[in-house]
Formats: C-alpha cells, structure tokens, sequence
C-alpha cells in the first residue's frame, strides 16, 4: 500500500544538532503518518549529538518517512570509521564509532545515495549541481560513487576512501576514469561551492557571498546551470548563505545550525520556509 504524502520538506546540514532537530520537526509539526523528510546530507560531524541524530535519522529513513544524500561529514565518518582517516578534533563523531551498534550505523550510511529527487520537478544534493550537468546526469554521476561507497566488498570501498581526498581533477571531463573520475563526482556533489565558468572548482573559499572570492570564480549557481532549466535545485552544505533563495530554481537550506545560526526545513507544497533557533549553546 503507498502512503499518501501531505507534505515534503527539505531539511538541511543537520550535523549532529540532535535537540535542534526535534525542536524543527516540532515547529513544522512533522506527522510520520502523513508528511516525507528529505536530509540535504552533513548528518553529523560538530553538533552535540551526532550519534543520536544518525539513530534517529536512520529510524525515520527505515520507516520509510524520510531520505537523505550524503555529504562531506558523512563521508568523512566513513573514512574514520574504516581507519583510513583520523578523526578530526573538531568533529564530534567519536560516539558514532564508540556506539553498540556502530558498524549498523557505518553500514547503513554507506548505503545512502548522493543524489535524490523529491519529486519529478525536484533534485537535491548536497553540495549543488556544477552548471554543464543535466539532472539525470547528476543522478547517473552518482550511482557511479554510490555503486562503490557501497559495494559488498570492503576492500573497493577502503580503496576509495584512501584517495578520495584531493582537489584534482578540479574540472569534469567524460573522460575522466578510474578513482580520478570517481573523486571528480565526489568533490562536485558534496564540497562545492565556487566555480569557474567552464565548471573548474576553487576550494578554499567558504565564506559569504559579500566577501572577495579568487579571481575567475564565483558560486557554482551564479552560472546558467542545465539542471536548473529542467529541475529545482535544493542544497546544502554552505552554512554562510543561511538558507538563502538563490533563484525561484535554486534553494540553499544550509542555515548554520551548527555555527549558532538555525535549522532549516523547506515545504515544497507551498515553498515555505520553516527555522528553529539551536536550542544547545556552545
């Protein structure tokens, strides 16, 4: 039997900002029975609970009430988890590998997609779409990085994760092949923010769009984007836009929850959007 949706939301960078997360869901009035949560990715990482907002994350995405994309933090846990990467002491994810059941969690999470479309209008990522790759592009980019992230066999996801960090190649080629290719997908769909105007990326900048961005490069959705023309576009991942409506096509609902800032969630019924101060102070 397939249970009739009342309504979608898009809830950004959650980061482990459990008590943040609760209070969202609160204010928006979420209804398991009726209503559909899609996570923008960055389950976890410096809030003060990520363990309990991946249970819960988890659950509601089991019950089948919710979906969510993976982001750079999530990754990040997955390098950690596996002993490929240390952790970083300003990630507070160590209750996450501490955990009884750690290794359902880690198993669970690389099981994710990079990619979602909430319905046929709607795509989310976490961190945008680079301007010359249509939707379903976007989508079929993806299941290349999810194929590995999840593959049964450890030693093809351990081998990934060894390389998957770096900033080249910084520019999208159809000839791209092998971890190369695989790391070029990966940087596109959780770690960027500015671009130039063939599609290169520039890393460094994290900043406000006030601020003085490298010559050449300005955020990935200032570019006529070919996903833009068929989809709306829904992101996360840069916490100093706070949520901002880039155009009537692309919607930021990253709101820097866990820098002090809100929570955000999105309802695509009627494109409202909904913010809870973080309870939890640092």
């Amino acid at each position: 039997m397939t249970r009739t949706v009342r309504y979608n939301y898009v809830i950004g960078d959650v980061q482990g900002c459990f008590e943040a997360l609760k209070a969202l869901l609160k204010e928006i009035r979420f209804d398991a029975d009726q209503d559909f949560i899609w996570f923008a990715g960055d389950l976890v990482a410096r809030g003060e609970n990520s363990v309990g907002a991946l249970r819960f994350i988890k659950k509601l995405v089991d019950n089948g009430v919710a979906a969510t994309v993976l982001g750079n933090h999530d990754l990040t846990l997955l390098a950690v988890a596996r002993g490929i990467k240390a952790i970083n002491p300003k990630d507070n994810t160590l209750d996450v590998i501490n955990a009884l059941e750690s290794d359902d969690l880690i198993e669970w999470l690389r099981k994710q997609p990079l990619c979602l479309f909430p319905n046929e209008q709607t795509v989310l990522t976490h961190a945008g779409i680079p301007l010359n790759w249509t939707a379903e592009q976007t989508a079929a980019l993806a299941k290349e990085v999810e194929a590995v992230i999840g593959h049964d066999d450890f030693a093809v996801l351990d081998d990934f994760l060894k390389v998957m960090y770096g900033k080249t190649p910084d520019l999208w080629s159809d000839d791209l092949a092998g971890h190369e290719r695989l790391r070029c997908i990966t940087n596109y769909l959780t770690r960027m923010r500015l671009t130039n105007a063939e599609g290169r990326m520039e890393f460094s900048f994290k900043d406000s769009l006030d601020e003085p961005m490298p010559k050449g490069f300005q955020p990935w959705f200032e570019f006529d984007s070919q996903a833009a023309q068929t989809h709306q576009i829904f992101f996360g991942h840069w916490a100093a836009l706070q949520g901002k409506t880039i155009s009537k096509q692309i919607q930021n609902v990253d709101g820097g929850c866990v820098w002090g800032n809100q929570l955000m969630a999105f309802r695509l019924e009627d494109q409202t959007m909904f913010a809870v101060d973080n309870p939890v102070s640092e």
